[in-house]
């Protein structure tokens, strides 16, 4: 995992075949510029809902702002291996591959939490009230990678220097595992968000454009195209690592694109506070509070569904 130069693609390279040194060193400017680019992006999500509390009164913002800090850290730590391993110490090496595998692990079981409380309350339509529903699931989150890592550690330290590791054996299995249930569940939340185009009660007339918008927010928050890695085989190997490593490392992007920037109540937040002149909103009628203990299942349903997928004021959901 300690190497000088690397890319996105060495995280889950389960073919193992090396490629020529031209397509590395393109491949490590990609992933270097994509990490930098999602970690300052990343890092004004979590700003954005951290200093405005209205953002983050329901569960898939709270669900949203983990991501982000496990993508985070994720990133920061690829973008500081490099320079780390001037250093030419076991010692460190094996403590940054440790972290590297931690949050890899974070920010997978973060993307099948967001897929899990999506499920319950837009698929299963659950309206039933968990006491401390989000520190369970921060207990699960940053728990049980760090679960995983200590019995790696613990085992034998030392398969983190090797190229076939103990690491690599659980993490693939660890992610295969997530990317199969999100799947089920990005098919299941279509499904159910068709159902609402369907709906007079839903009252939403969208275009292909929209839906088009709603595929690519859900690819991205539950980590669809981190599949590429296992099709980089053969021929399609080199290209498929290319698309891999700029897409996953602009992950932290593309969330802030869909889920802060395209957002209507985020945009307005900023506009509140941030923003002077003509282009500052002294007045936020729009805004309406909802919770999980007081919708009926429908509203749940809807209100879940658009906190995740929509560009609208939250009032375009309330009937």
């Amino acid at each position: 995992i300690c190497f000088h130069l690397t890319h996105f693609g060495v995280l889950l390279d389960v073919s193992k075949t090396p490629i020529n040194p031209k397509d590395d060193m393109i491949l490590t400017i990609i992933t270097y510029l994509g990490c930098g680019i999602s970690s300052v992006f990343l890092g004004i999500t979590l700003l954005t809902y951290i200093a405005f509390g209205k953002l983050r009164g329901d569960y898939p913002s709270k669900i949203l702002m983990n991501l982000s800090g496990a993508l985070l850290g994720l990133n920061m730590c690829f973008l500081l291996n490099s320079w780390l391993a001037e250093f030419n110490n076991d010692g460190l090496c094996i403590a940054v591959a440790a972290i590297l595998h931690y949050f890899l692990l974070a920010s997978f079981t973060w993307m099948g939490l967001e897929a899990i409380n999506m499920y319950l309350a837009f698929v299963k339509v659950f309206n039933v009230y968990v006491p401390s529903y989000i520190l369970k699931f921060c207990l699960l989150g940053w728990g049980l990678p760090l679960m995983i890592v200590s019995i790696v550690l613990a085992a034998d330290k030392d398969c983190y220097g090797s190229a076939a590791s103990v690491m690599t054996v659980n993490m693939v299995a660890f992610v295969v595992l997530i990317l199969l249930s999100n799947i089920c569940v990005f098919g299941l939340v279509l499904a159910q968000i068709r159902g609402l185009h369907l709906s007079k009660a839903a009252g939403m007339n969208r275009g292909m454009l929209h839906d088009l918008r709603v595929v690519a927010s859900l690819t991205f928050l539950l980590g669809l195209t981190w599949i590429l890695a296992f099709f980089a085989w053969g021929p399609a190997q080199v290209p498929l690592l290319y698309l891999f490593s700029a897409l996953n490392s602009l992950q932290g992007f593309f969330i802030f694109l869909f889920h802060c920037l395209m957002k209507d109540n985020v945009r307005k937040q900023w506009r509140i506070h941030l923003c002077c002149g003509k282009f500052k909103l002294t007045d936020y009628s729009g805004e309406v509070k909802t919770t999980h203990k007081q919708n009926s299942s429908l509203q749940m349903a809807t209100t879940t569904v658009f906190s995740y997928v929509t560009y609208s004021c939250t009032s375009d959901t309330s009937s």
